[in-house]
């Protein structure tokens, strides 16, 4: 059996602190076990974990490293519990009865609506407030929408919340940036970043995805630049004008083009 994939009786320790105790560990591995991996790839903590978990099993993911163990978790909307791995539970659908009533013929027929969820708290960077302020001088913005049916599940939720949606146009907009650490919409997270782009696609929806610190481009509609600049926001537009007709885009205009 790997070592390295033990909990119990491992003889390897990982540097963020999990595996074998500093006392019994014949390898220390410089790296983070790869359970905290897939934690800083998702944008999680373990404590964010560990509240989604059964309590019986949260003494044991405290200490977990492996990515394909299975535990209990609990449905956020108090569905039955259900078993997966760890990998399914940070990058999966989820509660399963959360899975089928995203695929219902009510779910489908919402797929595509925006919508204001309320108490949705996301974390909004300098940057993003900036692509925000731009680009509302350029066009009106709506205030009273921040989520999206979608018709299959994303991250064990039936809606996804891009950073800035324009209802008018099904367009919405996102904002990409590796981050301090440089790894955020790399690796997993870009992996779910298209996911998330093929959930929107299916419900009608296209998005535009401003990549700046080195980011490679996702898709047709990707803006490759080195911030939030005049320029960039004058690609966006013409991206929606692209995307839903030059028409559509001048009618959502502050200040109209003169013919």
């Amino acid at each position: 059996m790997d070592e390295e994939a033990t909990p119990t009786g491992t003889t390897v320790r990982f540097c963020c602190g999990h595996g074998a105790d500093a006392a019994d560990a014949r390898i220390t591995l410089q790296r983070d076990c790869p359970l905290c991996m897939l934690l800083a790839e998702t944008t999680r903590s373990r404590e964010q974990l560990l509240r989604k978990a059964a309590p019986a099993g949260r003494a044991a993911l405290a200490r977990e490293t492996r990515i394909g163990a299975s535990y209990e978790w609990i449905c956020s909307r108090g569905h039955s519990r259900f078993e997966a791995s760890v990998r399914e539970t940070l990058t999966g659908p989820g509660c399963p009865k959360c899975a089928r009533n995203a695929q219902a013929p009510a779910a489908r027929f919402e797929g595509g609506v925006p919508f204001m969820k309320p108490g949705l708290k996301l974390g909004t960077s300098q940057a993003e407030q900036k692509l925000r302020m731009l680009l509302g001088e350029r066009i009106r913005l709506p205030h009273r929408v921040n989520a999206i049916r979608i018709s299959r599940t994303f991250y064990g939720k039936p809606e996804v919340w891009p950073d800035i949606i324009i209802p008018a146009l099904k367009v919405a907009i996102e904002y990409d940036s590796p981050g301090r650490e440089g790894t955020s919409h790399r690796g997993l997270k870009e992996a779910s970043d298209r996911e998330k782009d093929d959930a929107l696609a299916e419900v009608g929806w296209a998005v535009i995805r401003v990549r700046t610190g080195g980011l490679a481009a996702l898709g047709p509609y990707s803006i490759v630049c080195s911030g939030v600049t005049d320029s960039a926001v004058e690609e966006v537009v013409r991206l929606l004008g692209a995307i839903r007709g030059e028409e559509a885009v001048t009618a959502l205009m502050r200040t109209k083009p003169s013919g």
